[in-house]
C-alpha cells in the first residue's frame, strides 16, 4: 500500500513521540560532565577555516576544504591521480578544516548545555564569540557552500559527498537556537544557515548528496532538517519528513531492520551505527520515532536490529571493521532517543554505560551528537 503525501504527514503527526525526557532528568545526569567541558572551553578562542590553508585546495581562504578519506597515492604512479582503498584512512590527507569544525561542534553545544543548566551569560556569550567567527565576521567566516570538500588529488577539486563533512554543524545549529543569543548574533547565524541550506538544495553537489542511496543521503536529510528548524524553513522541514518516509526508510532499511548498503562496506559495524544515529537525529528532530511503513520498517525495527550488537558486540555476525573496530560503540544518541520515545529503558541503561566523550579522532568524526541535554 502506497500512502500519498497528505496521508504520510497525518500518519507522522499521529505517531509523534511523547514528551521526550519524561521520567529521566538528563540535566542531573549530565551536569558534571557538561560544566567540566564548558568551563574548559571558556578559555578556547575561535579557530575557523581561515586559520589554515591547504596547498591542494582549489578554493580560497574562506572555503572549507577536505580530502577523500580512503584515497591514496598510486604505488604504480606516485605523482598521478590517487587510488581508492575503501575503509583505509590516508593519514596524509588535509584535515585541519575538518578538525576545526569538529572543535566548533564540541565547544558550542557544551556551552549551550551549560547555559541551559545555569543560565549564566558567560557561557552564552562565549558561544556567541565562536558562532560570530564562523558564520558572521567577514575576516574569519566560512563561505556558506561546500565546493571543495572530499577532493581527490588528480581527480576532483570537490565532490557532492563532501557535504557529509558539515554533519558536525547539526548540533551547532541546535545549540544556536537554544543559547539565548542576542538578536543580532542569532540573526547573523540564521542568515548563514539559510544560505547554506539554499546551496544544499540547489547546487549539483547538494542534489547529488541528497539522492545518494546510503548514509550520505541520510546525512543530507539530517542536516537539512536541523538547519530548517533553526531558520524556520517549514517547506524544507516538510520535505525532509516526506523524504524520510518515502525514500530513506523504504530505500535503505531491510525487512530485519538492517541497512544493507552499510553492511556491505569494509566497516559494516561502524557504518551501521553511523547511519542509525543519523536516522535517529532525523526522527528526533521531526518526531518520527513511532512512524513506520505498513510492513513495519521504521526506527523501532532498525533499533531492534542493532541494539543486541551494541549490548554485546561479540554477537556481531559480520567481519570486524577494517579500522577502528574496537572503538565502537560509544554513547550513541540513538539509544537515548529511542529509549525515551519508544519506552525502552534497556536502551537508556546501555546509553548510560557507554563512553560519552571519546577522544579518537575517527570516532569523533562519526559521532555528531554529544550534548543530549539540547535534544531531550
Amino acid at each position: 500500500m502506497k500512502l500519498n503525501r497528505r496521508e504520510l504527514l497525518l500518519a507522522s503527526m499521529a505517531m509523534a513521540m511523547p514528551a521526550a525526557g519524561e521520567g529521566l532528568d538528563i540535566a542531573v545526569i549530565e551536569r558534571g560532565r557538561v560544566l567540566r567541558a564548558a568551563d574548559k572551553y571558556l578559555a578556547e578562542q575561535p579557530v575557523t577555516v581561515t586559520a589554515s590553508r591547504a596547498a591542494r585546495s582549489a578554493g580560497g581562504a574562506h572555503d572549507f576544504f577536505s580530502e577523500g578519506d580512503y584515497w591514496w597515492p598510486d604505488p604504480q604512479n606516485p605523482e598521478g591521480p590517487y587510488v581508492q582503498r575503501d575503509g583505509m584512512t590516508n593519514p596524509d590527507n588535509f584535515v585541519e578544516h575538518r578538525r576545526a569544525m569538529v572543535r566548533l561542534s564540541l565547544i558550542v553545544p557544551a556551552l549551550a548545555a551549560a547555559w541551559k543548566i545555569t543560565k549564566q551569560r558567560k557561557y552564552s556569550d562565549h558561544a556567541a564569540k565562536h558562532l560570530r567567527a564562523w558564520f558572521v565576521d567577514e575576516a574569519t567566516r566560512m563561505n556558506p557552500s561546500l565546493l571543495y570538500s572530499q577532493a581527490i588529488k588528480g581527480r576532483f577539486t570537490g565532490r557532492g559527498i563532501g557535504i557529509i563533512d558539515t554533519l558536525h554543524l547539526v548540533e551547532v545549529a541546535r545549540a544556536a537556537s537554544r543559547l539565548g543569543l542576542r538578536a543580532a548574533d542569532l540573526a547573523g547565524v540564521k542568515r548563514w544557515f539559510g544560505e547554506y541550506l539554499n546551496w544544499m538544495n540547489t547546487h549539483a553537489y547538494g542534489i547529488a548528496e541528497r539522492d545518494a542511496l546510503n548514509n550520505h543521503g541520510t546525512c543530507w536529510v539530517t542536516q537539512a532538517a536541523a538547519f530548517a528548524e533553526l531558520t524556520g524553513d517549514t517547506r524544507i522541514t516538510e520535505y525532509c519528513r516526506e523524504r524520510f518516509m518515502t525514500v530513506l526508510v523504504p530505500g535503505q532499511e531491510a525487512a530485519d531492520g538492517s541497512f544493507p548498503q552499510e553492511l556491505r562496506r569494509t566497516k559494516p559495524y561502524g557504518y551501521s551505527l553511523f547511519n542509525l544515529d543519523a536516522m535517529a537525529i532525523i526522527a528526533q528532530t521531526l518526531g518520527l520515532w513511532k512512524w513506520q511503513l505498513p510492513d513495519g520498517r521504521g526506527m523501532a525495527r532498525a533499533m531492534e536490529y542493532m541494539y543486541p550488537y551494541m549490548l554485546d558486540k561479540k554477537k556481531w555476525p559480520l567481519p570486524a571493521d577494517v579500522m577502528y573496530d574496537s572503538e565502537w560503540p560509544v554513547r550513541q544518541p540513538c539509544l537515548l532517543f529511542a529509549g525515551l520515545a519508544l519506552g525502552k529503558p534497556e536502551y537508556v541503561a546501555l546509553w548510560r554505560k557507554l563512553e560519552p566523550d571519546p577522544t579518537v579522532e575517527e570516532v569523533l568524526r562519526n559521532y555528531p551528537v554529544r550534548q543530549p541535554l539540547l535534544w531531550v
